[in-house]
């Protein structure tokens, strides 16, 4: 006659199975907490009709919930001049490269843009404030920003700014790309200047986040006509 099994003492727990062991561990692995957005470019030209010899800088603006990983913030270009060949055109083919997380799209990055160069007397001034958007769709994109510069509030003044070189700018560019206190400011539009992005997006469709082009989601609408079939 056979004995039963013994019974596991009360301090004793049934150990899991190996698969329900590694279940959790695996489940967390494979859901992301955060998703990742790569941007690289260049900040190709610049159109400033009346003015040569300019350089640019730019800096990226970004919410709270955004963390810079790899690459740069700011940078400053090199100064360029207007040729025979393009006689309108400034081109700096300056390149921009980096990487944020984040958990939360609200604060999607900007790039601000702000265009220096020398007045009649010599002194450095700037030419121009810009800021748009980084591209929420991945792929390559072309985007022109119209700048503008502050200006003085009164003839006085700006008779005074001329004459000492002294024009009216913001302390900090990065209020281009924010609201707070731009409702008193004067500007006067002055230029335009083109940027081109490569937008890399990685796991925001598995956070909820869905940013492809909206013809690529309905294939109705993709165009066939000219296309190879192999």
């Amino acid at each position: 006659m056979s004995r039963p099994p013994p019974r596991p003492y009360p301090w004793q727990r049934p150990s899991a199975a190996p698969s329900q062991q590694r279940g959790p561990a695996m489940a967390a692995a494979g859901s992301p907490s955060v998703f990742l957005l790569a941007v690289n470019g260049q900040i190709e030209s610049g159109q400033f009709p009346g003015y040569d010899d300019l350089y640019c800088k730019f800096c990226f603006v970004y919410g709270q919930d955004w963390v810079p990983t790899a690459g740069l913030e700011e940078g400053i270009s090199q100064i360029t001049s207007t040729s025979d060949v393009s006689p309108t055109t400034l081109v700096w083919n300056f390149p921009i490269d980096i990487t944020f997380k984040s958990t939360n799209p609200s604060g999607w990055p900007q790039i601000v843009v702000s265009v220096y160069g020398p007045d009649f007397f010599g002194n450095d001034v700037v030419r121009g404030y810009g800021a748009v958007h980084v591209p929420f769709t991945p792929g390559r994109h072309t985007r022109t920003i119209a700048m503008f510069v502050p200006e003085s509030t009164s003839r006085l003044q700006k008779f005074t700014s001329w004459f000492t070189g002294r024009r009216p700018e913001f302390t900090d560019p990065r209020v281009v790309a924010k609201g707070e206190g731009r409702e008193v400011t004067r500007v006067r539009s002055q230029g335009f200047v083109t940027i081109s992005f490569n937008v890399v997006t990685k796991d925001m469709k598995k956070l909820g986040y869905d940013v492809s082009p909206s013809d690529m989601q309905n294939p109705s609408l993709v165009p066939t006509e000219g296309i190879p079939k192999y």
